[in-house]
């Protein structure tokens, strides 16, 4: 996904002239492509670390996984980001393939099955590309190794759950659930393929994303202190969408205009915010307590989503971080994050940190990894390390911590759509469930899915 530059956050800092030149530093790893700027050695040590090495998770990335079992997947929704994951997969490693594919539609099946034959020379048989809305498990239970989930995200707890019933390691694109019944089934399910030493890798890709990581680490090191609040955006513009066609049924039709509609993709501050989101859960390891939210509808063409989200988290600590996302064409867009400490802060836009007087005294060195790596594409990498646990053993679990941001997020579209507070156990025990009652390739009851109205009516006298 596109990086857009952030906007000014000098108000968080006290202004101040660059101080220093830049410098080219090595870790000793093959992480090592950063870059300092000032402070020297002296200044580094005395930061504090939050976390100590080995208190806190850091993936290999190298440019592919190692060499060893063959690896068969399915591919369960083969629409764009099923596509794109495929390839991701198979690029990822050398003796991987992809046996079965599963999708609603025939169409999706079968173009995903020319584009593996015509560019990778997969053959992917006919009686192993499976349709409709149990095709799921007819992938899940072909033969294959592993699983890439990228349905809807609504359907993404029931194919996770089926998977680990049957002992697949799976990839789970985000978001991954729509709602507290989604969330639930989730951590659940998640228990259950820890207990089996399964590997389950989510597409919160920045996790794999080596400027990511590296800030990761040197906030870990305390280089920006204490984290004491942030803001997250992804503002852009408005996304693709499908108008109905003749001769399509209610839900056909809304699975092709699937990111419009909340049921399914539980909106875009779940669909895409949810990657900022998880950047400040993941860097400050807190979870909200309570969601403070707003938004409105005022430019999307179909589905019953909002255009726009503003959120005040306050997270365990007491710390507050500001969530925001539109989606409106002709607007300032912005997708980043920005975390401030005791000491310094951080901006994923410029991939920085500055002390409190401004001065840049660490950057991420971009062109240095170009020059140290051949695969620099976050995810892609996220399959060469899910690939890698596989096949040394290591079993990984990133759907709980994902989970997190997930139900963040949840927590924020609901107190925008009732105008009301939203707290983590109230929401975490909801059984608010998005999928609809009547669900079936067919008709449907199209009078529920409307446009959200928050707070009361005003009193006629």
């Amino acid at each position: 996904m596109k990086k857009e530059n952030g906007i000014s956050r000098r108000s968080f800092l006290k202004s101040s002239a660059l101080a220093g030149a830049l410098g080219a530093i090595g870790t000793g790893s093959t992480m090592g492509v950063l870059t300092s700027c000032g402070g020297g050695e002296g200044a580094a040590n005395a930061n504090k670390p939050l976390k100590q090495p080995g208190e806190y998770y850091i993936p290999e990335l190298p440019d592919m996984a190692a060499d060893g079992k063959e690896l068969k997947a399915g591919v369960i929704g083969c629409g764009g980001r099923g596509s794109g994951a495929a390839f991701n997969f198979l690029n990822a490693a050398n003796g991987v393939t992809i046996t079965a594919l599963g999708d609603t539609f025939q169409e999706r099946v079968d173009d995903l099955a020319k584009k593996l034959k015509d560019e990778k020379g997969i053959d992917v048989p006919a009686d192993h590309r499976f349709v409709g809305l149990e095709a799921y498990k007819q992938v899940i239970d072909s033969g294959v190794d592993v699983v890439i989930v990228a349905t809807p995200p609504l359907f993404r707890p029931v194919h996770f759950q089926y998977a680990t019933e049957k002992g697949k390691h799976a990839f789970l694109e985000k978001p991954i659930c729509v709602d507290p019944v989604g969330y639930r089934t989730i951590m659940a399910t998640a228990k259950q393929a820890q207990a089996k030493n399964l590997c389950v890798v989510t597409g919160t890709q920045r996790h794999h994303q080596r400027s990511y990581v590296e800030s990761y680490k040197k906030i870990m090191e305390g280089l920006i202190g204490e984290i004491t609040g942030g803001i997250v955006y992804w503002n852009q513009n408005m996304l693709w969408y499908r108008e109905r066609q003749a001769g399509w049924n209610d839900c056909e039709y809304m699975i092709k205009d699937w990111v419009n509609w909340k049921w399914l993709s539980g909106d875009h501050i779940v669909e895409q915010h949810v990657h900022n989101i998880d950047v400040f859960t993941w860097f400050s390891g807190l979870k909200p307590v309570k969601a403070v939210g707003f938004g409105s509808r005022q430019r999307r063409l179909t589905g019953d989503q909002y255009d726009n989200f503003s959120v005040d988290f306050t997270m365990e600590n007491g710390i507050h971080l500001h969530s925001m996302c539109r989606q409106i064409d002709g607007c300032a867009n912005n997708v980043s994050e920005f975390i401030q400490g005791t000491k310094g802060s951080w901006d994923s836009s410029t991939m920085e940190i500055k002390d409190l007087a401004g001065n840049v005294i660490w950057k991420y060195d971009s062109e240095a990894e170009k020059a140290n790596f051949k695969q620099t594409d976050p995810y892609t990498l996220e399959h060469v390390n899910w690939i890698n646990c596989i096949r040394q053993g290591k079993p990984i679990m990133q759907a709980t911590e994902t989970a997190v941001s997930n139900m963040a997020a949840i927590m924020g579209r609901e107190s925008a759509y009732s105008g009301a507070e939203t707290t983590w156990d109230q929401m975490t025990a909801s059984q608010l469930d998005y999928t609809p009652k009547d669900l079936n390739l067919g008709k449907m009851d199209m009078s529920g899915f409307v446009v959200a109205v928050p707070g009361k009516p005003i009193d006629k006298k």
